[in-house]
């Protein structure tokens, strides 16, 4: 019988690493169909989209899953502010890839870990030893060598990938918190319902401003595929993400995020001819393994992982 348990855990497990890989394999489609989109449709635009086709993907399932309906009632206000700040960084993280290479954008996003390590400690009390600050700190080190010259090349824009990893952080941490009494399904589809009342909103208050990352625009032709794409790669990494987490521990699955890093590399290489150099990939390696000590140590002491939330970490 213990046998038998172990096979059928051993069996999820498994089920759970691949579910987590598919995920982060699909994940950079969302930002290569964003830049594509972006160089005729701004970037508020195309986030409206993605939560339309993001809502439009979860509702089944939502109906689906009629005893949890009672649930869509609760904690509204906190499900508004995570909608604003998923709105928030969606745009930021698009009008970066106008300018900025998916691979550059994305490995600096991924300090996101670091930022959520530092907030846990600070809001939700949790214990953080200096090993792991100094993981931090050589962390945000290697994104300095991916920023500075990208920073040359593109202006500000390069500090956009650090206000996302930043406000992603801050979604991660009250999405955690509201796990534990709300069902995913839910949650998901209220970030994306609310994420798309307040990108409206901004679009029809900025609607005569000329700000070109809140222009609007009829898409057409190929625009509309691609921000069809956005929404449709984001609705179904989060599936996959969200029955990953359900199969795996996360503990087991946190690692797997950073192959988003070597896939976005992968594909954007592909469709755009984008590839870092030596020193983006010296910086690369930095974040990667200073969020591989965070996890690692974490495991060793035994502490639920502050990246312990359903694609926490993965980008916009």
């Amino acid at each position: 019988m213990t046998r038998s348990a172990n096979a059928a855990g051993s069996s999820q497990v498994g089920t759970g690493i691949i579910l987590m890989l598919l995920s982060v394999i699909l994940s950079p489609l969302i930002d290569i169909f964003s830049k594509l989109a972006v160089e005729t449709v701004s970037a508020g635009q195309i986030t409206a989209g993605r939560f339309v086709v993001q809502a439009a993907c979860m509702l089944p399932f939502v109906v689906a899953r009629r005893r949890h309906l009672t649930l869509f009632t609760r904690q509204t206000f906190y499900h508004a502010i995570r909608g604003g700040l998923i709105a928030i960084s969606m745009i930021s993280f698009v009008t970066t890839l106008k300018y900025m290479a998916v691979a550059d954008a994305i490995a600096i996003f991924f300090v996101e870990p670091i930022f959520l390590t530092i907030l846990s400690s600070i809001f939700l009390k949790e214990t953080i030893g200096w090993r792991r600050y100094t993981a931090c700190a050589i962390g945000f080190g290697g994104a300095l060598l991916i920023i500075q010259p990208s920073f040359q090349e593109v202006g500000a824009v390069a500090i956009l990938p650090v206000i996302t990893a930043l406000v992603i952080a801050i979604y991660a941490m009250m999405t955690r918190a509201l796990s534990k009494r709300e069902d995913p399904w839910i949650m998901q589809f209220q970030t994306a319902i609310w994420g798309l009342a307040i990108v409206v909103v901004m679009l029809f208050m900025a609607r005569d401003s000329g700000n070109d990352i809140l222009t609007t625009i009829m898409p057409e032709g190929k625009s509309l595929l691609y921000m069809a794409g956005v929404g449709a790669m984001a609705a179904l990494a989060g599936i996959l993400g969200v029955y990953a987490y359900r199969a795996a521990p996360a503990a087991t699955l946190a690692p797997l995020q950073y192959f988003e890093i070597v896939s976005a590399t992968a594909v954007a290489w592909w469709v755009f001819g984008d590839f870092p150099d030596a020193l983006k990939w010296a910086g690369i390696a930095i974040i990667m393994a200073s969020g591989f000590y965070i996890i690692w140590r974490e495991r060793r002491l035994n502490s639920r992982p502050v990246s312990d939330v359903p694609q926490a970490s993965a980008a916009p």
